[in-house]
Order: C-alpha cells, then sequence, then structure tokens
C-alpha cells in the first residue's frame, strides 16, 4: 500500500474559525450567545438545567417520584465555599483573603460534624468477638 493511499491532506481554504469545522462534522451544535465560557457558574449552572430538563421530560420512577426543584442560581451562588474538619480553617481563609486583598467570610454551618435527625448511627456490620479459644 502506497502512503499516499492512506494519507490526505486537510483542505483548510474554506475554514476560518471552530464553528465552520463544527457546521459540518457536529450534528446538532449550537452557539449560546448570553452564555460566556470565562465564567464557571453560570455554566455548570446550563449543565444542571440541561440535567433538570432530561429529569422532567421522562416518565420513568429512577428517583422514586422525587423531583426537586430547579433554580437558576443555587443557594450560595458563585460564592467560593471551603470546608474542613480543621477548627482552625478559618484563620486559615482569613490570612489567604487578607493575601489577595479580599474582605470576610461568613459561618454558614454548624462547627464540628452533626449527624440529621434520621441518620443511622449504628454500624450495619455484627463486631467481631474473636475466635473461640
Amino acid at each position: 500500500m502506497r502512503l499516499k493511499e492512506i494519507l490526505t491532506e486537510q483542505q483548510l481554504q474554506d475554514v476560518h474559525d471552530a464553528l465552520d469545522i463544527a457546521s459540518l462534522s457536529l450534528p446538532y451544535t449550537y452557539k449560546m450567545n448570553q452564555l460566556k465560557n470565562n465564567d464557571f457558574y453560570p455554566i455548570y449552572r446550563f449543565g444542571v438545567a440541561i440535567a433538570a430538563v432530561r429529569g422532567e421530560s421522562g416518565n420513568d420512577d429512577v428517583m422514586n417520584g422525587y423531583r426537586p426543584n430547579f433554580e437558576a442560581e443555587s443557594q450560595w451562588g458563585e460564592n467560593q465555599i471551603v470546608s474542613s474538619f480543621d477548627p482552625n480553617v478559618g484563620q486559615v481563609i482569613d490570612k489567604a483573603l487578607r493575601k489577595i486583598n479580599k474582605p470576610g467570610k461568613k459561618l454558614v454551618s454548624s462547627p464540628g460534624s452533626i449527624e440529621m435527625k434520621d441518620a443511622n448511627k449504628g454500624s450495619p456490620i455484627k463486631p467481631f468477638r474473636g475466635y473461640a479459644k
């Protein structure tokens, strides 16, 4: 087999940007002018919205009838969240924020780890008491 039979050159005279290529090779490709790709949060929420639309359109009972309401913005919005088991993480966050000239933080949880009221606190595994002597 000759090399020219398996290698081809791409003709790029009609290609000006990636949309030229996508319009020819990708099926059902859309551009959203109001959804910019330089901010992760709106892109993330768009992905969640796509999942919500797909979930609302189906009739299967995968989630046993539970369908959460979709909100355009999450409770915390675009705000950065830091969570840690270190009780001194607040001081670390304060120092890091000062380094980048950003003000304040707000505690949005309880100190320590508190179980929900309906959490099963007992182990489902029977404890091993050792072998008989």
